[in-house]
């Protein structure tokens, strides 16, 4: 995966696509025609205390390669309306949601008539429930897994659903053709949050966009209900100029916390 921060997908040309004339992977007879597409695979890996992915578990390839993928992400604003304004107050960012991805599996065994088609259902109905080794530790997860298809490699997600639909059974009623529908959540990682060291939870630092007649002491009073908190705002947003502050300067928002302790780091307690 690449180091951009936001990336949905890493993304690379598919320079390893087996082009007409090259030799197949065992040295065999050129191919003729079209080239080898490479087969998608979900990579399944242990949990993390980090929101990475851990040590490699397995891998589930895909049958069929998906004919589509769908990636969505969301940020979240909100707009507190003013007592007799005319207008709506500019929004506040309030922080981004995790991506979530959807994909579809099929699974094919009319051939082999075996319980594969079985065996790979219960692989991503596993891929829910905690881990062994995470519930020995008293920190249940299941594990997270990425999508990987050729030189591209999604963001480490975990499974949030499974829907498996059987379509086709042998004579003695095992499944052999299934389509699963499956739904994944990104983990981020951390330089995607910030820790609370008290609490041990993450949290998004809120934004706000400054408009005319807002002070720095409105504004902490307004999210602190200390207006005092002003010079510590201040100094955690570098602003040089406390008494001047233009309009539609962005003002990063920690929780009190946050504040506190940036204060205490910096002074040996907030003054």
């Amino acid at each position: 995966m690449t180091g951009t921060s936001i990336a949905l997908m890493t993304s690379a040309a598919m320079a390893d696509v087996t082009q007409p004339g090259d030799k197949t992977p065992g040295g065999g007879a050129p191919v003729k025609g079209r080239p080898r597409m490479d087969k998608a695979q979900l990579t399944i890996y242990d949990p993390s205390s980090g929101g990475s992915a851990g040590a490699k578990r397995g891998a589930l390839p895909f049958q069929f390669n998906p004919k589509e993928v769908t990636i969505t992400k969301s940020a979240k604003w909100e707009r507190k309306p003013a007592k007799g304004a005319k207008k709506a107050g500019p929004p506040e960012f309030n922080g981004s949601e995790p991506a979530k991805m959807t994909l579809e599996m099929f699974f094919d065994a009319t051939a082999a008539q075996d319980g594969s088609v079985v065996k790979a259902v219960e692989t991503l109905m596993s891929c829910c429930v905690p881990t062994a080794e995470s519930i020995a530790q008293k920190k249940p997860s299941p594990p997270l897994v990425v999508l990987h298809w050729g030189s591209t490699a999604s963001f480490p997600a975990f499974i949030t659903s499974v829907s498996a639909k059987l379509t086709l059974f042998s004579a003695d009623g095992t499944p052999i053709r299934a389509v699963c529908s499956v739904q994944l959540e990104e983990m981020p990682g951390e330089e995607f949050r910030k820790q609370n060291p008290t609490s041990g939870s993450y949290e998004v630092r809120r934004v706000h966009r400054t408009v005319a007649g807002d002070s720095l002491a409105s504004v902490a009073f307004a999210e602190y209900g200390d207006p005092t908190a002003w010079r510590a705002l201040a100094r955690f947003n570098a602003i040089d100029d406390p008494l001047r502050v233009p309009a539609g300067t962005l003002l990063l928002l920690p929780s009190p916390e946050e504040l506190a302790q940036s204060e205490g780091a910096r002074s040996g307690g907030v003054r």
